[in-house]
């Protein structure tokens, strides 16, 4: 044991030079050991564990109370998610698609709900609704605060897309989406988006392009699980 480890510098410095003029020398210290408890600060896991109490908490204020018991079951999106807790910038997005009420939006809040359980270094993840993304953007105050909007859309380190092509069709709303779409291809920014449309070229050719390219694509059949059987 090191007899300098436990005092006070002024003495511990003391007790150096006198062991020094006798000859003598004291060691420094062994680095500290991690924490073999997880349930103790120093290891890792308790820190894993503290930044998925955070993400988890992020993660409900941007998902509806009807989705905050979600969880991913589907295998593809299960992988998807995995990935991106792995190598967020190295993982293509992903498009589910899917007639009415067969579990998309729920697989995508459970998909980001499975990220958040990890423990991310950094949990930022944004999400829309895309009828809404377009009415907050044509509500903006101004084209300024409409570039704002869009740019925080385009640079969320994770974003959500629900029900992409719900909103009536137009040269603008094509814009929009392809711009914010574009850009987080170029970034490898991970996106997961939904869509009623079994062929994304409904959503426009331009815009069907570039989702072809950093997409998967999930197919979700079955009949309508809102409706009363």
């Amino acid at each position: 044991m090191n007899p300098t480890n436990s005092m006070d510098p002024a003495t511990a410095a003391r007790l150096r030079e006198i062991l020094a003029g006798r000859g003598l020398t004291t060691l420094p210290a062994p680095p500290s050991e991690p924490s073999a408890d997880p349930d103790e600060p120093g290891h890792p896991e308790y820190h894993r564990r503290r930044r998925a109490e955070t993400a988890l908490a992020r993660w409900e204020k941007i998902t509806p109370r009807r989705y905050r018991t979600a969880e991913a079951t589907d295998p593809a999106v299960i992988a998807w998610a995995d990935a991106v807790i792995a190598d967020p910038s190295g993982t293509r997005s992903l498009l589910l698609t899917g007639g009415t009420g067969t579990g998309k939006t729920h697989q995508a809040y459970g998909a980001l709900r499975r990220i958040a359980a990890a423990g991310p270094e950094r949990y930022t993840a944004v999400s829309v609704n895309a009828a809404d993304m377009y009415g907050e953007l044509r509500a903006a105050g101004g084209a300024d605060d409409t570039e704002k909007r869009l740019r925080q859309l385009s640079t969320a380190p994770l974003l959500h897309i629900d029900d992409l092509g719900a909103a009536k069709g137009s040269a603008w709303v094509e814009e929009v989406t392809y711009r914010i779409v574009n850009t987080r291809y170029n970034d490898l920014l991970p996106t997961l988006i939904t869509t009623n449309f079994a062929d994304p070229e409904a959503l426009g050719e331009r815009l069907a392009s570039r989702l072809s390219e950093m997409c998967r694509v999930v197919v979700f059949g079955g009949s309508d699980r809102r409706r009363p059987r």
